[in-house]
C-alpha cells in the first residue's frame, strides 16, 4: 500500500501539534502515513485543495469547521445535528465528514465535579459542537459573544444567549472561551469588566486554545481558579480522528497511549 498523506487545515496553523500527535502513532504501529499542516486562507477551497493535495483524511482547526462541513460528500453521527466537521475521511472516492471536538471536550473536563451550568464564549464552529453535546448530556448552556449575527442559530435552537451589551453577570459552573482571543495576540475574548468579575464568580475555567498561557487563563490563574487548556480536548479529538484515518485498525487505548507521548516531544 503507498503512504497515505493526512493533514490539518487551518488559519493559522503553524502552532498546531496535530502533526507530532498523529505521526507518533502511525511511527510507533509501523502504520504507512504521514500526516502535515495546511494553511488555508480560504476555507471555501477546502475540498479543492484536499483532492490535489491527493490527501486521504484532514483535520479542519478554526476558522474553517462549518466549510469543512460543506465540503463533504456525507456527513455521519454527531456533526449531522450541528453542521460544522473538523475531521475528514476519503472513502471510496468521496469525503466523509465528522466532528470530534464535542467527545474530545468532555474527556478533557471530566475530572471537573459538579458541572450543572456553562457558559460558552464565541459562537463559531467549537462553540456549535460544545454548546450541542452539552445539551445533549443536560447541561444548561449560555452563549455570549461579541455580536448578534451569529447567535441566531443558538437562540433557534433554545439556548440563552447574550452579546456583550445585553450580558448579565452571575455565576456559571464552568466557562468556557472557544474564540481564538489570545492565540496570537493579548487580547481576552470579551472586555475584562465583563471577564474578570465573570470569572471571579465561575468554579472551573476551560480554554480551546492549547500550548500556552493565553491572557484568559492568566486571569483564571490570577484569581486562583482551577483551569484547563485545550490540550487534552485536543488529544480527545486526536484520538478519535485517528481512529478514523486508519479505519478502527487500532484500539482507542493504544492510539491514546503513543498520542500522549508526542507531548514530551
Amino acid at each position: 500500500m503507498s503512504k497515505q498523506l493526512f493533514a490539518i487545515f487551518g488559519d493559522p496553523v503553524s502552532h498546531s501539534r496535530s502533526p507530532l500527535m498523529h505521526n507518533s502513532v502511525f511511527k510507533q504501529l509501523n502504520y504507512n502515513a504521514c500526516y502535515t499542516r495546511v494553511h488555508l486562507t480560504d476555507g471555501s477551497k477546502l475540498r479543492e485543495t484536499f483532492l490535489n493535495l491527493k490527501l486521504s483524511g484532514a483535520n479542519i482547526t478554526v476558522p474553517h469547521k462549518e466549510e469543512a462541513f460543506k465540503a463533504c460528500d456525507e456527513v455521519r453521527g454527531f456533526a449531522t445535528k450541528i453542521g460544522v466537521v473538523n475531521t475528514i475521511v476519503k472513502e471510496n472516492g468521496k469525503l466523509i465528514g465528522y466532528n470530534t471536538d464535542a467527545d474530545g471536550f468532555l474527556f478533557s473536563i471530566s475530572e471537573f465535579k459538579n458541572i450543572k451550568t456553562i457558559l460558552i464564549l464565541g459562537a463559531g464552529g467549537t462553540a456549535k459542537a460544545l454548546s450541542q453535546k452539552f445539551s445533549d448530556e443536560g447541561f444548561e448552556v449560555t452563549i455570549l459573544n461579541r455580536s448578534e449575527n451569529r447567535l441566531q442559530s443558538y437562540t433557534e435552537s433554545g439556548f440563552k444567549t447574550f452579546t456583550w451589551e445585553s450580558f448579565e453577570i452571575k455565576k456559571y459552573d464552568l466557562v468556557i472561551n472557544t474564540t481564538s482571543a489570545g492565540l496570537q495576540d493579548s487580547n481576552l475574548p470579551a472586555p475584562k469588566e465583563i471577564i474578570k468579575p465573570l470569572l471571579q464568580q465561575s468554579s472551573y475555567v476551560a480554554d480551546a486554545i492549547y500550548g500556552k498561557v493565553t491572557p484568559f487563563l492568566a486571569l483564571a490563574k490570577e484569581l486562583n481558579k482551577e483551569y484547563k487548556d485545550g490540550a487534552d480536548m485536543l488529544l480527545g479529538q486526536g484520538v478519535l480522528a485517528n481512529n478514523y484515518f486508519t479505519a478502527s485498525t487500532f484500539d482507542l487505548k493504544t492510539i491514546e497511549k503513543y498520542m500522549r507521548e508526542s507531548f514530551n516531544y
